[in-house]
């Protein structure tokens, strides 16, 4: 039992529980560049301990009635096959150093596209508003969501989160942000479990690895789920965008100063937008509360012109 990993698991448990994503997409990277755990242990590892970890968000997203159980039954109807599908096709394509590269490059293009789908969560949440409009499930393109994210969630233990909460963004726009969160992570208990299990069948799993990441991981969630209400949600979106890109990059085997480049201008961009919208906001603060001190200074100074007006031409003067 490795502490420094439990260590792993608690900061990884934080921001699942402040973003509601990036649990995979965190914790596989982790495991296989900073503690030398093949790939494939690596992602059945990681898949085991979001089986028992995501459970604990999706209760009290259900004790809220903050979960679309449509959304839910067709988007397992697609995920938990796929799943499966997806730990056997890795298993087709061979076995040893085969298998390890496809699943690095593979965990790789997933963590891209990943960060891919949060700046266009972040975009759409900034410039869309959200309608009444009653939700319409459309159960065809819902499955094969769900189907593809199984695929690729056995495969590499990335998207339950990162991948599929952006694409039901896209699907259904008027799905309010606690309801998305709270479907997507109920969605991904039966699907992280179905790949896990199929991970487990053929003797990937690594008990000791999953119950390391989950002696962190469980009161990280916890954590990051008291500070959600608290936390800028700005600030931790570009945290996990940065963590991702140097992770995707890593497993591509770009050259660490590379790497480093990249992480600071990313960090630098994200600096300057993030004082730029803080601005933004700032002046549209300024704006709302000074026009209804304008509003209440002509209102009080209309009635005292008309007291004045009264006095000084009284009704009897008025009527001569």
């Amino acid at each position: 039992m490795d502490p420094v990993m439990a260590l792993a698991g608690l900061g990884v448990g934080i921001v699942v529980g402040l973003t509601g994503m990036g649990g995979g997409a965190l914790m596989t990277p982790i495991l296989v560049l900073f503690f030398g755990i093949p790939p494939l242990a690596a992602v059945s590892s990681d898949l085991a301990a979001s089986a028992v970890m995501k459970p604990f968000g999706g209760w009290v997203h259900a004790r809220r009635g903050t979960v679309n159980w449509s959304l839910v039954r067709w988007l397992c109807l697609g995920s938990v096959p796929s799943a499966f599908a997806g730990v056997l096709l890795m298993r087709a394509l061979g076995d040893g150093e085969q298998v390890q590269d496809i699943v690095r490059v593979a965990l790789g293009i997933a963590l891209l596209l990943a960060v891919v789908g949060l700046l266009l969560k972040s975009y759409k949440s900034g410039k869309s508003e959200k309608s009444e409009v009653p939700l319409k499930v459309r159960p065809v393109p819902t499955a094969l969501l769900g189907a593809v994210g199984g695929l690729v969630v056995g495969m590499t233990s990335v998207g339950s989160g990162s991948l599929i909460i952006v694409i039901l963004l896209a699907l259904y726009p008027m799905l309010r942000p606690n309801d998305l969160v709270g479907t997507d992570l109920v969605q991904a208990i039966p699907l992280v479990a179905a790949a896990a299990l199929g991970h487990a069948i053929f003797g990937d799993l690594k008990l000791d690895l999953a119950a390391a990441v989950l002696i962190g991981s469980i009161p990280g969630v916890l954590i990051g789920a008291r500070l959600s209400s608290r936390a800028p949600a700005g600030v931790v979106r570009a945290a996990l965008v940065i963590v991702l890109i140097a992770s995707a990059l890593k497993l591509f085997e770009v050259p660490t100063a590379t790497v480093g480049i990249v992480v600071a201008v990313a960090t630098a961009g994200a600096v300057v937008l993030g004082l730029r919208r803080r601005q933004a906001i700032a002046a549209d603060v300024r704006a709302a509360a000074g026009a209804p001190e304008e509003a209440l200074v002509s209102g009080r100074d209309q009635p005292q012109d008309r007291r004045t007006e009264d006095e000084t031409h009284p009704k009897g003067a008025q009527s001569l």
